[in-house]
């Protein structure tokens, strides 16, 4: 299975590479962006033949490596 996991600053916390990109944006003529959030995607192999066993365990990984919960959230696909 594939895993696909993304994961954001939760609303509140400040994003100052969102910020620089915006800035960066406006610099080169597009004004009308406004509220830019960065983010990343992490994809990867998963052997399971469950894909809720395989959710599960991603949600595992996300809560313990890929993600800082306090100030990150994150979305998982499995397919």
């Amino acid at each position: 299975m594939r895993a696909k996991v993304q994961v954001f600053l939760k609303p509140g916390v400040l994003d100052v590479q969102g910020k620089a990109v915006e800035h960066a944006l406006h610099g080169l003529g597009w004004g009308e962006v406004a509220d830019v959030r960065v983010g990343r995607t992490i994809e990867f192999d998963l052997k399971s033949a469950d894909a809720t066993a395989a959710e599960a365990e991603v949600k595992a990984m996300c809560e313990k490596l890929l993600a800082n919960t306090v100030i990150e959230g994150y979305r998982v696909e499995v397919a």
